[in-house]
Parts: structure tokens; sequence; C-alpha cells
């Protein structure tokens, strides 16, 4: 075949090919409905532990906690973490679950798909750290993406946004906590070992706000400040041989199962906080 019939078949295809795209893209205009009300997406780090179920009832929790007003929004999950999402969905797919975790790109482009043109992203985390930034990056990046597409997209806040916020937990915390004379309680905070961070200001003042609050409850943090070894001293000061381990986390995933809970030393001999304590003549709980 010459070059000259070659070039043509290809243009012709190009062209067949062009016009087939764009009456699908009119028809898609025609077709699809823009939304008027906002879709809320719920932004999750993820967990391939057994933990995931806290994630369904938090769904579930939030759909009945919802003001009236808001509970015809659509909610979707997405899940920042790149490894928690390909393990999350091997798992999912070798026991048959019909269930993906998926990316929040992959969430606000099916958003958008469906003629959804306001979307509101609410990051799971409770200090404003390094994940929480993470977040708030990938909605910048999806705003340019989505520049041309009249779509707005807004992003919440973390837990402990504001100072009033840690007074409002600290207090909403009383019930689950230990008595003076019953024992001692030691929050269990993820941490960042990065000492340039901003959120280390919230774990010191959270730090403070327990201290001032509770005589017997401290905060202690698998990374960073504050640190395991700060809550632990504390704790092993107490008079009652009893510490109850409250996890200030989302989802009591990896970090509590094993750092915080685990009942075997690890490969290079580290105790976990509840064997150190038990180590010392302590009973612990959780």
């Amino acid at each position: 075949m010459s070059t000259r019939y070659t070039v043509l078949t290809v243009a012709s295809v190009t062209i067949f090919m062009l016009f087939a795209f764009t009456g699908n893209v009119f028809a898609m205009l025609k077709t699809m409905t823009l939304k008027k009300d906002p879709a809320i997406v719920i932004a999750a780090f993820g967990t391939t532990t057994r933990a995931q179920a806290t994630y369904d009832f938090f769904d579930e929790q939030l759909k009945k906690e919802l003001p009236a007003k808001y509970r015809n929004y659509e909610i979707r999950w997405a899940f920042t973490s790149e490894i928690v999402r390909e393990r999350a969905n091997k798992k999912f797919e070798k026991a048959g679950i019909k269930k993906r975790y998926l990316s929040l790109a992959q969430v606000v482009s099916n958003l958008e798909d469906e003629g959804y043109r306001k979307i509101v992203v609410q990051p799971l985390h409770i200090f404003p750290g390094i994940e929480y930034e993470s977040v708030l990056g990938m909605v910048e990046g999806l705003r340019e993406v989505f520049k041309d597409f009249n779509l707005r997209i807004k992003t919440g806040e973390p837990l402990l946004q504001y100072w009033w916020d840690l007074e409002e937990v600290a207090e909403i915390l009383k019930p689950d906590l230990l008595k003076s004379g019953e024992g001692c309680n030691v929050l269990a905070s993820h941490g960042t070992g990065e000492t340039a961070v901003g959120s280390n200001i919230t774990y010191l003042g959270l730090e403070r706000v327990l201290s001032l609050k509770y005589d017997n409850t401290f905060l202690g943090s698998v990374e960073g400040i504050t640190s395991r070894e700060s809550a632990l001293a504390k704790a092993k000061a107490c008079k009652s041989k009893t510490v109850k381990f409250i996890p200030f986390m989302y989802v009591a995933g990896d970090h509590v199962m094993n750092d915080i809970m685990g009942s075997e030393p690890e490969d290079d001999g580290e105790l976990s906080w509840s064997l150190e304590m038990k180590k010392t003549g302590f009973s612990t709980e959780a």
C-alpha cells in the first residue's frame, strides 16, 4: 500500500473517530442532568485491618446525625493511601466482595461525570498535620484539573482546627475516662516524626488542656511529641495500678493493635505500651 493511501486511511479513521467522539460528548451533555446540591466526600487514609468496620459505622452515624436538610446529599468515600487502596482492593477481590477503595481523584472525577458541580471534601483527620496538608494539596490539584468544568471544590477542617476544639474534645472524653481513684488514662495519638510540622503545637496544646482538666490523664504519641516515654512515665507514677489506653485516632488499626496493645514484643525486643506497663506491675485496658 502506498504512503498516500495509508495517510488517507488514517485521516479517514481519525475523522470518523472525531465525529463519533463529538457525537457522544453532545449526547452526554444533552442527557446529563446537572445536580443542584453538593456532594460530600469523606477523605480517609484507610486501613487494611478489621478496623475497616469503623468506616461503615462512621458512615451510618453520619447519615443519622446530619441535619435534615443535608440528608439527601450524596456521600462518597475516598482513601488517600495508595498502598492501603491496593492491598484492600486485592483483599476485597479475593474474598469476592464487590467493593473498591477509590482515590480522591477517582471519586471527584466520578462525581463530575455524574453532573455534580459542587463538592465538599471533608478530611477524616484529628490533627492538622501532614496527612491533612496532603489532602489540601490534592484538592488544589483537582481544582486546577477541573477549572474549565465549572466545578467548585471546598475543603473541610480537621477535628482540632481551633483552640476551643481542644476544650470541647477534652470534655467529650470525660465519660470514657477512669476517675482518679480508679486509675490513669493514656490517650494514644499518632504524632509526627517531623519537628517543623505545625500540628506539633496542637499536640502540645491538647496535652496542656488535658493536664489542667484531669490530673490522671496523659497524651502520648506513636511518633514525635508528646512522646510515649513521657506519657508512660507519668502513668507509672499513678497510685492505682490500672492504666486505660484510649486510642485517639479515628481508626484503631495497626498502631493500636501492635504498638499500643500488642501482646508480644517486636522483633527488635521493643514492648508495646501495654506490655511495658504490665512489666511494671500495672493492669491495662483499652
